[in-house]
């Protein structure tokens, strides 16, 4: 009965983590880069399945849905151009997360299959990196900090625990953690370059 409770928790801070997140997007406040988000909702749809069929139960329908909300975002992203700063070192790591793809299909094993695809994920995370480095004003860190969370969540929600059903939310987590940090210093380091009062 828990676990049910965990994952129906984990799904409200999947969308608590992503209104907002989307409604910045609307109003031109937040600037995702499209190449991450698309590799993002492709992975995150592919591992929901491959949780489904090593038992994950109940602890895998927040990552489905979060899978499909990153692909609305993905859209978006498209859609409205906020961020066109796409650079060379982006397609690469865009085109080595989207050739990794297929070798889900060919996995036989579920667990090799969630090991690329989470490979994959942290390849996705290569632009929205480099241009949060440069940018780190124009992320929002609060979905981040939510997906660590709901991340955390899923984990404690899953019905079975294996490498299969847990690779992906850990990875994740951890990107996100590391992500959070890295933009959190760049933000400190340029507001007291931009500040030199901040420094005396």
């Amino acid at each position: 009965m828990y676990k049910a409770i965990l994952s129906t928790v984990a799904v409200g801070v999947t969308f608590v983590a992503f209104v907002p997140y989307i409604r910045s997007i609307w109003h031109g406040q937040t600037k995702p880069h499209v190449f991450s988000w698309v590799v993002w909702g492709l992975t995150t749809v592919i591992v929901f399945f491959a949780q489904l069929a090593d038992n994950a139960g109940m602890g895998a329908l927040p990552i489905g849905i979060s899978g499909m909300i990153t692909l609305y975002i993905a859209f978006l992203s498209y859609q409205y151009r906020v961020d066109n700063t796409i650079t060379q070192i982006d397609w690469v790591f865009f085109i080595l997360a989207l050739s990794s793809l297929p070798c889900w299909y060919f996995a036989s094993d579920p667990l090799w299959a969630v090991v690329i695809l989470s490979v994959t994920d942290l390849l996705g995370f290569a632009p929205t990196f480099r241009k949060a480095y440069i940018s780190p004003f124009e992320e929002q860190l609060t979905i981040f900090v939510l997906m660590l969370f709901r991340n955390s969540l899923v984990i404690a929600a899953l019905e079975h625990y294996s490498m299969t059903t847990v690779l992906f939310p850990v990875a994740v987590g951890m990107a996100c953690g590391c992500f959070i940090a890295m933009v959190l210093i760049r933000r400190s380091i340029l507001s007291q370059a931009y500040n030199p009062q901040d420094r005396a």
